[in-house]
């Protein structure tokens, strides 16, 4: 009922044009006037208590930002905004937002972490550093304190400000004692320490990197074999000693590029775009094929049953030989290595191969059919006449190569032999994914092609065109 009257009066005041200039004279019995004086009266009175009501909060909250929109509307503009790529501007209308009021501590400190990500894809790391300390400061949330961790150590990187972010890292991280598992310093630049548990950290990123790729098509039982096979190559000291100097490398390398400005050169700009481009494409082509592909044990099977062929183990044989400088002194080698004469012992006396020598001749790995020879190198002549010998034979002529003259024993000789499905499994599963990837790429592909109406003018490279 206030809304009624209030409006009709206010209706009637701006009806009488209120002039506020002073009067020459004051009139006797000028009602109008009076009624003037107590209409403005009343209209200050109420929006007084319109303000003290509003001053006074009790019954009145604030639930939207200062643009109008409601909470809901303003998520979903920031939303928008930043989808589009334009962060900062989705960042303001998250302070917006906040700016409304009537928003918790908890959500207040993962909204002003937002803002923060926002900004840091922004560019604007400086800022982003202030509103991630502010998301610190309105609550502390254990799922958000590793996330800001890393967003703050990227944004000082990204500045150049190693100092600063020395100081911050000593801030954030305690250096474990001695006795603690992990807590032993590996390695210091500056005053920032790298420990033990920190390079076991390091090294399991750069494999969970390298399994990025495939992650998507193995189940988390293969992916975690995996990623175990590869972290047992650097489980000994001087493994992890030769990744430490190789990341240390290239970490100070990276920080001095940072600070000499490297990348906000034109020339490097466009190359990390196109590397940007090329790692978004594949990140795509990943998760679609991931969602299409889905390899069974009956699929892996299958596959290897109809390519048996494929997975035989060649025949194979081990060798000794002598190696001799000129053909007389071959033959007169090989007749006294089949005139009955130790090989063993004729090879430490004559061979001028000083690897093998003092080992009797013996050659170590297998002389694979169709491949090379191990110490030798390619012969096809020689290469046959090892796999038409028989074991502990000599064989019947020395043969020149391009190292000097070869007289060989064969010491054995395996048959060619079908491989089992156990031992080729990961083999196989690998070739039947790569096939399955071929052609769903090829067929995802066209349809992006399709999709943005792509066309390639193939006549205009042709001979003839112009």
């Amino acid at each position: 009922m206030r809304g009624d009257w209030f409006g009709e009066l206010k209706e009637k005041v701006m009806e009488e044009k209120l002039d506020f200039s002073l009067p020459e004279k004051k009139k006797k019995g000028s009602g109008l006037s009076g009624l003037v004086v107590v209409l403005l009266v009343v209209l200050i009175g109420v929006a007084g208590a319109n303000l003290a009501l509003g001053l006074r909060g009790g019954s009145v909250k604030a639930d939207r930002p200062e643009s109008g929109l409601s909470a809901e509307q303003a998520k979903e503009l920031a939303g928008k905004l930043a989808a589009r790529n334009l962060y900062g501007q989705a960042a303001e209308v998250w302070k917006e937002y906040l700016a409304g009021g009537g928003v918790d501590d908890k959500e207040k400190a993962k909204t002003l972490f937002q803002v923060g990500t926002l900004m840091e894809k922004d560019g604007a790391y400086a800022d982003a550093i202030e509103y991630y300390y502010r998301s610190e400061a309105a609550a502390k949330l254990g799922e958000l304190e590793p996330e800001i961790n890393a967003h703050v150590k990227n944004c000082f990187e990204r500045l150049g400000k190693f100092s600063a972010l020395r100081d911050e890292m000593m801030d954030r991280t305690s250096i474990k004692g001695e006795g603690d598992a992990g807590g032993k310093v590996v390695a210091e630049i500056g005053s920032e320490k790298i420990t033990e548990a920190d390079l076991d950290a390091i090294i399991e990123s750069a494999v969970d990197n390298q399994l990025s790729s495939m992650s998507a098509y193995l189940t988390s039982e293969q992916l975690n074999s995996q990623k175990k096979k590869m972290l047992e190559q650097y489980k000994g000291p001087e493994a992890k000693e030769n990744f430490l100097q190789g990341w240390v490398a290239q970490e100070v390398l990276y920080r001095q590029a940072l600070e000499e400005g490297l990348s906000e050169r034109p020339e490097v700009k466009k190359v990390l775009d196109e590397m940007g481009r090329g790692v978004l494409s594949q990140r795509l082509m990943d998760e679609q094929l991931a969602s299409k592909i889905n390899l069974t044990e009956t699929d892996v099977r299958t596959y290897y049953e109809a390519n048996k062929k494929n997975y035989m183990e060649p025949e194979k044989a081990k060798i000794s030989h002598i190696l001799v400088g000129d053909e007389e002194g071959a033959k007169k080698v090989l007749e006294r290595a089949k005139g009955g004469e130790d090989f063993g012992a004729l090879a430490k006396e004559v061979s001028i191969d000083e690897k093998t020598k003092e080992a009797g001749g013996k050659i170590e790995g297998d002389v694979t059919k169709g491949g090379v020879i191990p110490g030798i190198g390619a012969s096809e002549e020689l290469h046959g006449k090892i796999f038409a010998a028989k074991a502990w034979e000599v064989i019947e002529e020395a043969v020149k190569t391009e190292k000097g003259w070869e007289v060989v024993r064969v010491e054995s000789i395996e048959p060619a032999r079908q491989k089992g499905f156990d031992e080729v499994r990961q083999q196989v599963q690998m070739e039947l994914l790569s096939k399955k990837r071929q052609e769903m790429q090829a067929e995802y592909i066209k349809q992006m092609m399709d999709k943005h109406n792509v066309i390639i003018h193939t006549s205009a490279f042709t001979a003839d065109a112009n």
